[in-house]
C-alpha cells in the first residue's frame, strides 16, 4: 500500500510542477492529502466553484478552520483514493485556476 499511496503522491506533485509550478504544497507527510497554498489574493471559494465546473473536486481549508476563514487561500487535495490517472487529468485541467491566481477577488 505504501507504494501505491507514494506513487500517487509523486503523480500528484509531478502534475503541480507542470501545470501550476507556484503552487507549494505541504501536508504530504500527513497521509492522503496534500494543502495547496493558492497565490496572495486568490479566492479560494471561486477556485473551489471553478475547479468542480471542470469537474475537479478540491476542498477549501476554510472548512477545516475554526473560523471558517479562507485566508490565506489554500486547498485540500485528497490523493489516496484517486488513481494516478484521474489525479494527472484533474491536475491538468485546473492547474491554471491554482497557480496563476484566477478566481482574484475584484
Amino acid at each position: 500500500m505504501r507504494t501505491l499511496y507514494g506513487a500517487r503522491c509523486r503523480t500528484l506533485r509531478a502534475a503541480l510542477a507542470e501545470h501550476a509550478p507556484k503552487v507549494r504544497l505541504t501536508g504530504l507527510a500527513a497521509g492522503f492529502h496534500a494543502v495547496a497554498h493558492l497565490p496572495d489574493g486568490a479566492d479560494e471559494s471561486a477556485v473551489i466553484a471553478a475547479a468542480r465546473a471542470r469537474r475537479v473536486g478540491p476542498y477549501g481549508m476554510s472548512a477545516c478552520r475554526a473560523s471558517g476563514g479562507s485566508e490565506p487561500p489554500q486547498l485540500v487535495l485528497g490523493f489516496g483514493d484517486v488513481p494516478e490517472w484521474a489525479i494527472a487529468e484533474g491536475i491538468a485541467a485546473v492547474g491554471d485556476l491554482f497557480g496563476h491566481g484566477r478566481g482574484r477577488r475584484t
